[in-house]
């Protein structure tokens, strides 16, 4: 069994700083003495040496960031940033982090010198016992969406991902505005709620429990029995993540991947990782199968190619200059046509079903 640091050097002082605690006391101690390792959150270390005083880490040799990715949710590396600016230009920054972020790179980049990246464990593999279902949202947005097929889900616990913070924010406010039992977990909440919620996730409170993907590694639950993916993260191993938070224990579980058209690069890039989508929506209170992601219709449109036979066989008493030209944007302006044409039928198709839910839903409050 691993031994405590403090055990195994005689006379090794280790305090701990984190918010929550006394700060008096703290500070009273440090007049004392000081830790040869100071452990603790990015605020409070910043507090005690930046703004009291009383924390001497300016001679500091060594700096480490565990959960790196994690501060650049919540909000820290700020506070980092202020106090390590502070520190000895020879400082050593040792960085941990599941993931390696955009966003974070400009910070390490700041702090390290020929820095060197080491990989540590396998990567996520596909859990077989994983239904993963494609569903469109067409335009109605991922809210839209969630609620018009929350009816054909029926989860114990339905964790759902966003891509930013402020859309989980917003998808969490528009499904407790519509009667969802949600929580939201991001780093945009304040600490207060972020425990807040915590602990009421932890008591598997709520159904619905809309979070970010760094959030989300931090959120304890047993019993995932849904997914919801909105969109599809810029790293796609992030979805291999989302999927795998449900089909633990040997359960089987299912992955909703909601998609717009920008969504179908990440879609056939997973596809090709081995991930096989079903593609299905909801409607009419039951699921219906889609024809396969990507397939189009083999079926050829008679009207359309009749339009395009004729543009070639048209008889011609002399063959003019440019002609193949002319001919390829005649072809061309046939198709778009097409094209306006089934997007106004689309458009037709869904207001109809719109209005058939919206008198379902007067008949039911006796309107």
């Amino acid at each position: 069994m691993a031994k405590p640091m403090a055990d195994c050097v005689e006379g090794l002082r280790i305090r701990l700083y984190i918010g929550g605690r006394d700060r008096e006391k703290d500070i009273e101690q440090l007049s004392s003495s000081q830790p040869h390792i100071a452990i603790g959150t990015p605020g409070r270390i910043r507090d005690l040496f930046l703004n009291s005083g009383s924390l001497r880490i300016e001679q500091a040799k060594l700096l480490v960031v565990d959960e790196a990715d994690m501060t650049l949710e919540y909000g820290f590396l700020d506070d980092i940033d202020a106090f390590a600016g502070r520190l000895p230009d020879e400082l050593q920054m040792l960085a941990f982090s599941a993931t390696m972020p955009e966003q974070l790179k400009p910070f390490l980049k700041k702090y390290m010198h020929h820095p060197i990246t080491l990989e540590i464990g396998e990567r996520v593999r596909f859990n077989p016992d994983i239904r993963h279902v494609l569903v469109p949202c067409y335009h109605h947005g991922y809210a839209r969406t969630i609620l018009s097929m929350k009816e054909g889900i029926n989860p114990f616990v339905c964790l759902i991902f966003a891509n930013t913070r402020s859309e989980a924010s917003s998808i969490a406010e528009e499904l407790r505005a519509n009667g969802m039992d949600v929580e939201e977990m991001h780093g945009d909440l304040s600490s207060r709620k972020r425990k807040q919620a915590m602990k009421s996730i932890a008591a598997a409170e709520h159904t619905y429990v809309v979070a970010t993907d760094l959030a989300a590694r931090g959120i304890d639950i047993g019993e995932v029995s849904h997914v919801i993916s909105c969109g599809f993260p810029d790293d796609l191993e992030y979805y291999v993540h989302r999927a795998g938070r449900t089909g633990r224990a040997g359960a089987s579980g299912v992955c909703y991947a909601l998609y717009e058209e920008k969504d179908e690069a990440s879609i056939r890039s997973l596809m090709k990782r081995g991930i096989s989508f079903e593609h299905q929506r909801y409607k009419n209170h039951e699921w219906q199968d889609l024809r396969p992601f990507g397939q189009r219709f083999t079926k050829k449109d008679d009207e359309l190619e009749k339009k395009i036979s004729q543009i070639y066989t048209k008889k011609n008493t002399k063959v003019k200059p440019g002609y193949k030209k002319k001919r390829a944007e005649q072809i061309a302006r046939v198709h778009r046509a097409k094209k306006r044409e089934m997007i106004r039928s689309k458009i037709r198709e869904e207001k109809k079903a719109m209005y058939k839910e919206r008198a379902r839903k007067d008949r039911e409050n006796g309107l």
